[in-house]
């Protein structure tokens, strides 16, 4: 299958760089072949320039501001690919990343979409501990919701790769969705035809700034009451979210 990198990256720059080497050493290191997109969406610093810089990789402007206009933006420029991995601008792809991908995704043909959790490389230890604890929650809660009452699934949003048809198929992204529950979204609609997989051999480096910034538990009591939500009600509840890094 050939594959597609689609990276949302809002005033990236300071971060984007490493983002896109670990990309690049993956792809080289795993030997699976896939392409790199960049969304530079409505930046006002050096991330378009930046991420142009990396030879191979292809940016595309999306100047409406906002993580599913980025992303959907994404998956419209990367027509030709059978998977879409979706990631952030301020994630690092492990080594071996792509091979899980690979392996996943030859094991099951009836597999749509998969996703595992992100390790929070930049946060304090009693942080890290404390979302460790709720990623156990979030397995327990992904087993009940796929295989017990079959509502859906649990995607981790800059952390998931699913099939194109298949998200063509259910209607691609939805717009109206600024931020909180896009995953969600993804995961309960990818459900209906073919199986969403989140393991925790898929695991994601990422920034803890968001977390850090507006504290942990508050994150994380957000982000499940709009996965509730957006599972049994088709919305998210949280339509505002504050910006974590300078315009």
């Amino acid at each position: 299958m050939k594959l597609a990198f689609v990276i949302p990256a809002y005033n990236e720059e300071a971060l984007i760089g490493k983002c896109l080497e670990s990309v690049l050493a993956e792809i080289k290191r795993s030997g699976v072949p896939a392409d790199v997109i960049v969304v530079n969406n409505a930046s006002t610093d050096r991330t378009g320039e930046i991420a142009r810089s990396f030879p191979g990789v292809r940016v595309v402007d999306e100047p409406k501001k906002g993580l599913v206009n980025a992303r959907d933006a994404g998956f419209a420029a990367s027509e030709g690919y059978d998977l879409i991995a979706n990631i952030d601008g301020d994630t690092i792809v492990p080594e071996g990343w792509l091979n899980v991908v690979a392996d996943e995704f030859a094991r099951d043909e009836k597999l749509v979409c998969l996703s595992g959790p992100y390790i929070y490389y930049d946060m304090a230890t009693h942080n890290r501990l404390m979302i460790e604890m709720f990623y156990g929650l979030t397995y327990l809660i992904y087993l009940l919701n796929r295989f017990i009452l079959r509502v859906g699934s649990v995607v981790q949003g800059g952390n998931f790769v699913f099939k194109r048809e298949a998200w063509r198929q259910v209607g691609g992204y939805d717009r109206s969705i600024e931020f909180f529950g896009e995953d969600t979204d993804v995961a309960v609609r990818l459900s209906r035809v073919g199986g969403v997989k989140w393991t925790y051999k898929l695991r994601m480096k990422t920034s803890g700034r968001r977390l850090e910034k507006e504290g942990a538990f508050k994150t994380a009591a957000t982000y499940t009451l709009n996965f509730f939500w957006v599972t049994f009600r088709g919305k998210p509840i949280t339509m505002d979210y504050k910006d974590v890094r300078k315009d």
